[in-house]
């Protein structure tokens, strides 16, 4: 039986039967919307035989479903070429079983994060999908990142020929090992501007550039076009279906759990990307019974699914878990699409309340589609003490992200008494955070310089300093540039020596 091919459409309406390489292309729909596919596949092999195969094997059998108009021979390219040596062990992702749940170590790759999985593949589907479009302008990757997201962009496409990287991230608001990740990345094709604002004004500040349409004018007039790294992208949601596909796999193989039983996933979510893709992962077949959505003091992802109403007018806190301080969680919009029968109008009504008021409630037939969610929060207080609860118990340090999802996870067993098997999902290395780590377990660390902590949480922990880390010990910084928010297309334009108007 041949596959029909899928299309992908934006959820607002405005675009309809893109292939997948155009949409990957494309990053952001015209019309402010995001692609997504005209139907979720279903798995096509048995969970036997997925538990029997590689994670490269594994990326095949879930990416092959979406991206139907790559060949097999490109996409085994593309999965070869990401999935190698720039990740620290053979299996690519870590499983960990500790204090009673399996951590699906996600941060064995270059940058130490979980963004990896997605970002080594995506310079390759890239490039593959300009070849296939005849392509000839350069492509210019636009990103807002919370931390994680730019240097794992921009260690995926620096030096990539054909490829420009601009990187926005809020000053004073990612770790410190985060920003001399960034600032100090070398490739002749990225930049870096630090913002003055947080988060979402740099995602809000990048979509802008997007839709501005005399922009784009001025771009395409010097051979450039934009692109996107964020979760926006369906070529960076695509393959983080895989690692939920293979992790469930991996604990069919290791007899923790037989095929077909039921896992629960618990994710830390700020974007709302990394739990959408198990997400698709149930809807292709895969046995996952609830999908704990953990959030920090930005619960604004929590209160949505206790209420049904999605409300950013808040105050914005800045946590030891930076890559979660949003309250704009992008990707919840493909959810809403979903939950809203793919109907295009729908969905477009409410992110135009979002908008205008900063706000917006969905229906009760809505929040039914999204009864597989239950959402939890965890304060700094409690992320910290869980953190110290797992190293005391078990030797096993965790980061602070992964520990607003232990924490949720031990919510969510006191209050359902559910003891479903469940994967909770570590998306960085502690190293990423040694600071707020080694304060959460030893105390305060006083006036100690970051490596001088890292050396210690090294001696703590018996893990060796990641090279990710190592490298940025003695790094040139490289990149100086900051703007205010509302100079960041001016900021672009500088950078790419568009004339001035």
């Amino acid at each position: 039986m041949i596959m029909e091919k899928l299309t992908y459409e934006s959820t607002r309406g405005g675009e309809s039967g893109l292939t997948a390489s155009q949409a990957v292309l494309k990053g952001l729909a015209e019309d402010g919307g995001l692609y997504m596919p005209n139907r979720i596949p279903g798995l096509d092999i048995s969970l036997e035989q997925l538990a029997k195969m590689s994670y490269q094997e594994a990326a095949y059998e879930v990416m092959k479903l979406f991206l139907t108009d790559y060949t097999e021979e490109e996409l085994k390219s593309c999965i070869a070429s990401a999935y190698d040596s720039k990740f620290d062990q053979p299996e690519i992702v870590g499983m960990r079983k500790a204090s009673g749940a399996h951590y699906l170590e996600l941060f064995h790759g270059s940058t130490i994060a979980f963004k990896d999985m997605a970002l080594s593949i995506l310079p390759y589907l890239m490039t593959t999908a300009a070849k296939k479009n005849h392509v000839e302008n350069e492509i210019v990757i636009l990103t807002a990142t919370s931390g994680d997201t730019g240097k794992a962009a921009m260690a995926g496409f620096a030096d990539v020929p054909g490829t420009r990287i601009i990187v926005f991230y809020p000053k004073g608001g990612v770790s410190r090992v985060q920003e001399l990740q960034m600032v100090t990345q070398k490739g002749d094709n990225t930049a870096v501007v630090a913002i003055h604002g947080n988060f979402d004004d740099a995602q809000t500040g990048v979509k802008q550039i997007f839709g501005d349409q005399e922009f784009g004018k001025r771009l395409a007039a010097r051979k450039f076009q934009l692109s996107s790294a964020n979760s926006i992208n369906i070529g960076r949601l695509v393959p983080q279906v895989v690692y939920y596909v293979y992790a469930y796999a991996q604990l069919v193989h290791k007899g923790e759990i037989k095929p077909g039983e039921e896992i629960n996933v618990t994710v830390p979510t700020g974007n709302f990307g990394n739990i959408l893709a198990a997400y698709f992962a149930k809807q292709m077949g895969l046995p996952i019974k609830t999908l704990i959505c953990a959030s920090n003091d930005n619960k604004v992802l929590f209160d949505f699914f206790q209420t049904g109403v999605y409300d950013k007018r808040r105050e914005f806190v800045l946590t030891t878990s930076p890559s979660m301080d949003i309250l704009i969680s992008s990707n919840l919009e493909r959810l809403i699409y979903l939950s809203a029968d793919s109907d295009p109008q729908a969905n477009k009504r409410l992110m135009e309340e979002l908008k205008a008021e900063g706000r917006y409630q969905v229906t009760e037939k809505m929040r039914q589609k999204m009864s597989d969610f239950w959402g939890g929060y965890a304060t700094e207080q409690e992320n910290a003490a869980e953190i110290k609860r797992l190293f005391d118990a078990t030797g096993y340090m965790i980061d602070t992200h992964t520990g607003v999802a232990s924490a949720v996870y031990q919510k969510y067993v006191a209050e359902t008494k559910d003891k479903t098997p469940t994967v909770i999902v570590s998306t960085a290395s502690p190293y990423k955070f040694s600071h707020s780590v080694m304060e959460a377990v030893f105390g305060s660390q006083g006036d100690k310089e970051e490596f001088q902590i890292i050396d210690d949480l090294c001696r703590a922990t018996g893990v060796v300093v990641p090279p990710a880390v190592e490298e940025i010990r003695n790094a040139r910084i490289r990149h100086k540039r900051e703007c205010d928010v509302d100079a960041m297309e001016k900021s672009v334009a500088e950078i790419l020596g568009l004339p001035e108007i």
